[in-house]
């Protein structure tokens, strides 16, 4: 599913910019168009890039990421929730990689690979649970147009 909004748990709206139902749980994905040198951790508030003659920080998207997985977790709660922030080419972390970032090129790679398991290996209270999420989203969605 692309472009979501989900129910955050405190009587608010928390947009999804992708979940994919996996042989593992639920992925949920941040995808992040930022190129250079990225200087970040897990600890930092703030994450600095360094590209061409430019350099500009922002927050970390992790913040944001886990509680992506913590609204999802709350609707599912008999599947497996993980996330990543995957940055498209041109984003470069030489000083080390912060946990739950990954190339968005990689995360396809490992999409991919796993693709034909999928088909066998999903548990039937999974594809429940996916389905009652969906509904979710339609009711939120709902929601934020009557508001509107």
């Amino acid at each position: 599913m692309a472009d979501i909004v989900i129910p955050d748990g405190d009587e608010g709206q928390i947009h999804v910019e992708y979940a994919l139902l996996t042989s593992k749980g639920i992925v949920i994905i941040d995808v992040k168009d930022v190129s250079g040198h990225i200087f970040g951790s897990d600890a930092m508030d703030n994450w600095t890039v360094l590209a061409k003659q430019r350099r500009f920080t922002f927050v970390n998207p992790q913040y944001a990421l886990y509680d992506r997985i913590a609204a999802i977790k709350r609707l599912v709660t008999d599947v497996p929730v993980t996330g990543y922030v995957a940055f498209k080419d041109g984003g470069d972390f030489s000083k080390g990689q912060p946990s739950k970032v990954i190339s968005l090129e990689r995360l396809i790679e490992q999409l991919g690979a796993k693709k034909q398991a999928i088909r066998t290996e999903l548990e039937e209270t999974w594809m429940l649970e996916w389905a009652q999420l969906r509904e979710t989203i339609i009711t939120a969605r709902a929601d934020e147009l009557l508001r509107s």
